[in-house]
């Protein structure tokens, strides 16, 4: 044995090759490795550096007496490396932003300072310049325009029956909206070839329009938005149009309220592949700040028919929204959103809050792998149009409130003036919200067609 013993080691002397008496050294003719990595942590010892990401194989030893292994052990609580098929995918979400405002009237006192006498035009760009930034975050952003702009030859006028420059259409497009409705009791305000001339200028402007038609297939057409890959149905309606009646050879040219005829309508987007669709509603009292009892069976009962969202004009006062919980077939649960007015976005109307309105902002979610769209956070930011006089005309600029008082970003403004404001919004915020402490439950409403 000792002979034996002598042999070997001249043998490893004469090759060079050690690691017949260390096993724990590698064999590929490397130098054994230091426990101390690259990166000074020692090997051993775990990182606290958040970029260090070494694989946890690297600190795994070698057993120099591996245990022997019974082929009838119980390997169930034995970690097991399932491989990267296995490793769970987060949820392929989607997801877009919702906004919208209430109406956009023209009161004959918004003209003269908006006019450029050198230019010789309307500009109304100065309107919407501070809340500009606030818009523009939408993918979705709309508006209620309660008001034709049929050009300077059918005459300018103010209430009680409409008529805008149709530069108004390119200071919304330039705020920030995309999407502007106009069924309401102001859309005959200059018949049909009113109608007719503010969708050709809304449309010259590439805004999409809702609510008004210049043909029965323009009044059919199903209007389907989409937005990084969810794709948003849009309907409007209004409860009337001022008594003018409609044209007798174009029933189809206002949209108006017809309960069945909406719940129709919102079906059929649905087997158009919308994911979600909002209703805009030009309903109501003037002047209430609560929604009346007609408001809210009609909104909720739409809600429970499939609609997603209405948004509601007309009061031209801010009004509450709440949220409906809807009992789907399945089981599940689809959350709707109801906002019964959103006041004046732009007017030359004061007192009784009617020169506030608000912008809504809500967070729309679609689950990619279960085809599913939900309503995330949804934010009510309310708004002030800020009237005040240059050379003796007077300017409009619409402010975003609880930022402009904190910043007191209006230096005409005085304190006093200040305080008037932010008890203002206490009670708008207080009225807003008054309706969305519980969530109203109702159950889906399906017809024969679906599923």
């Amino acid at each position: 044995m000792r002979a034996l013993l002598a042999a070997l080691l001249l043998l490893a002397v004469l090759t060079g090759c050690t690691n017949v008496l260390d096993p724990a050294v590698e064999t590929n003719g490397s130098p054994p490795e230091s426990n101390t990595g690259t990166d000074g942590h020692d090997a051993g010892t775990p990182s606290n550096d958040p970029g260090d990401k070494a694989n946890p194989e690297d600190n795994v030893q070698d057993d120099p007496d591996p245990p022997v292994i019974d082929d009838d052990d119980d390997f169930t609580d034995q970690p097991v490396d399932t491989g990267p098929n296995d490793v769970p995918v987060p949820e392929d979400l989607s997801h877009a932003v919702w906004m919208a405002v209430g109406d956009i009237m023209m009161h004959m006192p918004q003209l003269p300072g908006a006019y450029d006498s050198k230019k010789k035009r309307y500009v109304f760009d100065p309107f919407f310049s501070e809340v500009k930034p606030i818009l523009e975050e939408g993918d979705w952003t709309l508006a209620n325009l309660e008001t034709p702009i049929a050009g300077r030859d059918l005459e300018y006028t103010g209430f009680p029956r409409f008529n805008a420059p149709p530069e108004l259409a390119e200071a919304l497009r330039n705020a920030g909206f995309t999407i502007v409705t106009n069924a309401n009791n102001h859309s005959l305000d200059r018949n049909f070839k009113g109608i007719d001339r503010t969708l050709t200028h809304l449309e010259k402007q590439g805004l999409i329009t809702k609510g008004t038609a210049r043909s029965q297939a323009e009044a059919e057409a199903k209007t389907i938005v989409e937005q990084n890959g969810i794709r948003m149905g849009l309907l409007a309606y209004t409860y009337g149009t001022n008594g003018i009646p409609l044209p007798k050879d174009k029933p189809y040219s206002v949209s108006l309220i017809e309960e069945q005829a909406i719940i129709r309508d919102i079906h059929a987007l649905r087997e158009a592949d919308a994911d979600f669709i909002t209703v805009v509603l030009h309903f109501g009292t003037e002047y209430q700040t609560t929604p009346n009892e007609a408001q809210k069976t009609l909104a909720r009962k739409l809600v429970a028919a499939g609609a997603d969202i209405i948004a509601g004009s007309h009061t031209h006062v801010i009004q509450p929204y709440e949220t409906i919980d809807v009992s789907e077939p399945d089981g599940s649960v689809r959350r709707g959103l109801i906002i019964y007015s959103m006041g004046n976005f732009i007017s030359n109307q004061r007192g009784g809050t009617k020169d506030y309105g608000v912008i809504y902002k809500a967070a729309i979610h679609k689950n990619n792998q279960t085809g599913k769209t939900s309503i995330g956070d949804i934010e009510a930011i309310p708004t002030w149009v800020h009237r005040y006089k240059v050379n003796g005309t007077n300017r409009y600029t619409i402010v975003p409130l609880k930022q402009s008082i904190e910043k007191r970003s209006i230096s005409s403004l005085s304190e006093n003036e200040y305080t008037e404001l932010q008890s203002t919004l206490t009670v708008l915020n207080k009225r807003l919200q008054s309706m969305s402490d519980q969530a109203v439950s109702v159950e889906a409403i399906h017809d024969e067609h679906q599923d």
